[in-house]
């Protein structure tokens, strides 16, 4: 399982259930790398997504609710039954969030795919800081782009090691 995210400078990815910075390039990139795949997500990151289940990708919700039932998901109650939802699958895993599960599950992951954004915003979710882990090692970095805000970002590849 590999997982995607996009950050701030500190780390921070959301602010009442919403993206800190939107990012066209960072959508697209999303967009490419995930589809086929699984995508294994908290129930709060299923809701705050504008068009329901994402179109193209096998999407699994990790909840302990047991009236969440939407159409268009597998839901799992646990990461070992989403992984096997994913594996029946036999596609590209990934975890997509949120908080909660990056944190529970980020040693799971062999890569991570990180949206790089230079500005700090006020959040109220964040990544664990792989600069600070030192079973993280930063493997690629793309040229610093620009937002349509003019935000500087880059993409980053994390490796466990």
């Amino acid at each position: 399982m590999d997982a995607i995210v996009s950050v701030t400078a500190d780390w921070g990815i959301g602010r009442d259930g919403s993206l800190l910075v939107r990012n066209k390039a960072d959508m697209r990139r999303f967009k490419e790398l995930t589809m086929g795949g699984s995508v294994i997500m908290g129930r709060k990151t299923f809701e705050s997504l504008p068009g329901g289940p994402l179109v193209g990708r096998n999407n699994i919700v990790l909840t302990r609710s047991r009236d969440f039932a939407p159409e268009g998901v597998e839901v799992a109650r646990s990461i070992d039954e989403a992984l096997e939802m994913a594996d029946a699958y036999g596609e590209r895993t990934w975890l997509i969030g949120g908080a909660s599960l990056y944190e529970q599950f980020i040693d799971l992951c062999d890569e991570v795919y990180v949206t790089c954004h230079d500005v700090v915003l006020e959040a109220d979710a964040f990544f664990p800081n792989l600069d600070d882990d030192e079973r993280w090692i930063c493997a690629d970095v793309s040229e610093t782009e620009f937002t349509a805000s003019g935000i500087p970002y880059c993409f980053a590849l994390y490796r466990h090691i």
